[in-house]
């Protein structure tokens, strides 16, 4: 039993039951026991690997799209290259070193980072070693500037709220304590008014909201379209993301999602469908792309043979995994989804052409 567990019991049973929504809230973000507070979660020692770190080559074809689309809107000087939850660092060294040849892009740049946790913030400094940056706590600091965003494996950390359909109505899925044991109740009746799509749920089912997803993905719409700019957003999820989602990571294994508290990551699919409903009433939103998909467009074949070269032995063996895991169906290629956001009448970044 971890600490955060006994915080949060003597929580529940002080106030009464509590929404998924806090409860991933003070499992993830607690300033003392919270898991992206004290842990290393990232990579092969930690507790998942997310695209950045299997190969370069993620982060170098997101950055080429990101600079063509700075060039396809003529260059705006200057401009804010930032990254929401930027995690190790690696994504953006990776979108640098690949954009350093794009003449201007880096001279025009202000290179804006949102991350709250002073522990990532240490590893993003060392990764971007070199560079001026500048940390925000919130994505409302940003300058009213032309916006060229990254967000990978952002969304899914938001917290939701989950809903269950019964013959009551619309319950709210808590958190309780019986038995000194964590364990889900479905909390009192819920008006159907605060659902938009309740009709063709079936009795039994789950669904889940996740209203900070939709006050980001609104935030980075409203600036796009005001200032200029383009945001590329890849993420787990589906379009319409119904049914209870919420899992618990711990070593790269699936746990019990109420074990483990601050020590686990939490996370939910991402609803497509509400990032793209929430943002396009600003700006303009691509269709929503496997990443297996994105990165063919973008040419991840060719600069996989191409780096595939200089490699021999285990090398390649590795490199030649990381090219079919970030691709194939069957691994993070349909898993994984991708939108952009741009200003009306603006093209769309390169490999989000249909």
């Amino acid at each position: 039993m971890t600490a955060l567990s006994n915080i949060i019991k003597k929580q529940i049973k002080r106030f009464g039951p509590m929404p998924v929504s806090e409860y991933m809230t003070l499992c993830l973000l607690h300033p003392e026991h919270g898991y992206y507070t004290n842990r290393d979660a990232l990579g092969a020692t930690g507790d998942f690997t997310t695209a950045p770190e299997i190969s370069q080559m993620f982060g170098e074809l997101i950055g080429l799209s990101i600079a063509q689309s700075w060039i396809d809107q003529e260059m705006p000087t200057p401009f804010i290259l930032a990254e929401l939850g930027p995690g190790n660092g690696t994504l953006m060294a990776d979108i640098l070193r690949a954009t350093k040849s794009v003449p201007n892009f880096h001279a025009s740049m202000d290179l804006h980072l949102i991350e709250a946790s002073p522990e990532m913030r240490k590893r993003q400094e060392t990764a971007l070693n070199g560079f001026n940056v500048t940390w925000l706590n919130y994505f409302s600091e940003l300058p009213q500037k032309p916006l060229f965003l990254i967000a990978n494996e952002f969304f899914d950390c938001l917290p939701i709220k989950q809903y269950r359909r019964t013959d009551e109505g619309w319950q709210e899925q808590m958190i309780a304590v019986e038995n000194e044991q964590l364990h889900f109740i479905l909390g009192t009746a819920t008006s159907e008014e605060v659902f938009s799509k309740t009709n063709d749920v079936p009795s039994a089912d789950m669904l889940e909201v996740s209203p900070p997803t939709v006050a980001f993905a609104s935030a980075i719409g409203e600036h796009i379209q005001g200032n200029g700019g383009c945001a590329i957003i890849v993420d787990y999820g589906e379009w319409d993301s119904d049914g209870d989602s919420l899992q618990a990571l711990k070593d790269h294994r699936k746990i019990d999602p109420l074990t483990h508290c601050g020590t686990a990551d939490l996370t939910a699919h991402v609803s497509f469908k509400d990032l793209t409903n929430a943002a396009s009433k600003y700006a303009k939103v691509s269709s929503t792309i496997p990443q297996g998909i994105l990165l063919e467009r973008l040419g991840i074949t060719q600069r996989a043979q191409t780096l595939a070269k200089n490699m021999s032995g285990k090398k390649l063996e590795n490199h030649i995994s990381a090219h079919k895991r970030l691709t194939h169906p069957d691994e993070m290629g349909s898993l994984f989804k991708a939108i952009a956001i741009i200003p009306e009448n603006t093209d769309l970044p390169a490999g989000f052409n249909e």
